[in-house]
């Protein structure tokens, strides 16, 4: 095991997690794991996915009963066996998937089960909406307290989540990817609440993929690999390089693979003054054989309105779309599955693969109608999807093993699987990597960069500068529903990008 220490004097942890080990089927999940937290410290847990860091917090959580080891609070041994014995022990856990009641307003979801009541059971309207009110101003919730909780921002919801946590004396804070779905303003609105609470002697566990705000935001760090503790970083030595190397065991001096060779292609797709729900001007661009067009812009820009239009989930103002010269007309994605266009969708647990399915039924499922006339072919079935997941290296036991149990990474690669088995000469990617590690990402990347070194043109929207940079032949940038410039990639930078995406000109 590798450890990095400041030498710094602590006092006692608050929580202490020793020597923890737990098994599921056919799979070591933690190994003799240690974790310790520091009041009022802020410790960043990280990992690839299947690491182990979600584990241990259910563990931490009373979701998951440990097989080996012990849990000190305070230096003393505790057993956690249920949820209540977590809560009461002052550990609240926020994740990913946000669990909220949107048909409650903010006060009510801030105390839902523990509502403070009247005699005979009538809960206290007046007292619930008086101790909310205290919360809100604590985490910075601006809205009424009688909003309901659908008609919230995303980053607002993620501040009610706070406030609920809160509100049950909270000691040890456990924030699960808390930022994947903010932008940038309301993640920085989150951090001043952290530095807040941490101010105030609230201990936070925070797990993300996004390194520089690990950097950013912590204390220290722990890094997990394949269900083992690898190493912690004191605060001067948290940095994105020295964080892979531990989470992947190597560095990643390449993270990115090359560009193609840049050569004039042929045009597969021409889209001419599009226009499409919710643009406010028409959007014309050309896309090339083997050439990964990205698609920037900041949240909000319209560039997941203007793929799902081109790919009929959403049916088009204006303008027109031809594939290898011919015109399309997309009624539904039906159309443009037959043009040979595919879309990997920026929601990969709703949207990109049915999860309570197996993953040979995931990758075979859009071409269907090819294994079934006149009755199913399961032999050429079975061998597309086996060719998928050999071809993107996808990790799973079977190809009868649901996709809800892989890991993101490999949610993605059936994802993508599902539409390389259609062989498609056009793939649009939204978010491909959104929540899934580094490790993953750069799998991803080498899949990208391949399918277009064959020749699939791919048009690539992410919101990760540094993705589009490292992977785009050319960046097509979107400000408010309008397409304010198209890069060569002599042209792409960061400050081009940022520029066009907020309105104004490259140089």
């Amino acid at each position: 095991m590798e450890s990095i220490q400041s030498g710094e004097a602590r006092t006692s942890p608050l929580l202490h997690m020793k020597g923890i080990t737990k098994r599921f089927p056919g799979v070591l999940a933690l190994n003799n794991v240690d974790f310790e937290l520091f009041p009022a410290e802020v410790c960043g847990l990280i990992g690839e996915n299947g690491a182990g860091k979600s584990t241990l917090m259910r563990i931490l959580a009373g979701i998951f009963p440990l097989d080996e080891g012990v849990v000190l609070f305070n230096s003393k041994p505790i057993e956690i066996n249920s949820v209540q014995d977590s809560l009461a022990l002052g550990v609240s856990v926020i994740h990913q998937e946000l669990n909220l009641a949107p048909n409650l307003d903010i006060a009510s979801n801030m105390f839902l089960g523990r509502e403070p009541r009247k005699a005979l059971g009538v809960v206290d309207r007046k007292a619930l909406y008086a101790q909310a009110s205290d919360l809100a101003a604590r985490v910075g919730i601006t809205a009424p307290l009688n909003t309901l909780v659908e008609k919230l921002s995303p980053g607002e919801q993620q501040l009610v989540e706070v406030a609920k946590a809160l509100s049950a004396d909270a000691r040890i804070l456990v924030l699960d990817e808390p930022t994947s779905s903010l932008t940038p303003t309301e993640a920085e609105k989150l951090f001043d609440v952290m530095r807040s609470l941490k101010a105030s002697g609230v201990a936070m566990v925070y797990i993300s993929h996004r390194l520089p705000e690990v950097e950013e935001m912590c204390d220290r760090c722990v890094v997990l690999r394949d269900g083992q503790r690898v190493g912690e970083l004191a605060k001067g030595s948290i940095t994105p390089g020295e964080m892979v190397r531990l989470m992947v065991g190597r560095d990643i001096s390449r993270f990115f693979p090359e560009h193609g060779a840049s050569h004039e292609a042929e045009t597969v797709m021409s889209v001419e003054d599009f226009v499409y729900p919710g643009g406010t001007n028409p959007v014309s661009f050309d896309l090339h054989a083997g050439e990964i067009l990205g698609l920037a812009g900041l949240i909000g820009a319209g560039r997941t309105e203007l793929v799902r239009a081109i790919f009929g989930v959403e049916r088009a103002i204006g303008g027109h779309i031809l594939v290898n010269g011919h015109p399309l007309h997309v009624a539904s994605p039906a159309d443009a599955i037959r043009a040979g266009i595919g879309l990997v969708p920026e929601d990969r647990k709703e949207l990109g693969v049915i999860l309570e399915m197996g993953v040979l039924e995931n990758i075979t499922l859009p071409g269907i109608g090819a294994y079934r006339p006149p009755f199913m072919d399961r032999k050429r079935e079975k061998q597309v999807a086996e060719e998928q997941v050999r071809a993107l290296d996808v990790k799973t036991p079977s190809l009868g093993h649901d996709v809800q149990f892989l890991s993101g990474g490999n949610q993605q690669k059936v994802a993508l699987g599902k539409w390389l088995s259609m062989n498609p000469r056009i793939l649009i990617l939204d978010e491909p990597t959104r929540g899934i590690d580094v490790g993953s990402k750069s799998e991803i990347y080498k899949i990208i960069r391949g399918l277009a070194d064959k020749g699939v043109a791919v048009v690539l929207v992410s919101s990760e500068l540094e993705e589009v940079i490292g992977l785009a032949d050319r960046v097509l940038v979107m400000h408010e529903g309008s397409c304010t410039g198209i890069l060569n990639r002599e042209e792409i930078s960061e400050e081009n990008i940022m520029s066009l995406a907020t309105g104004g000109t490259a140089r």
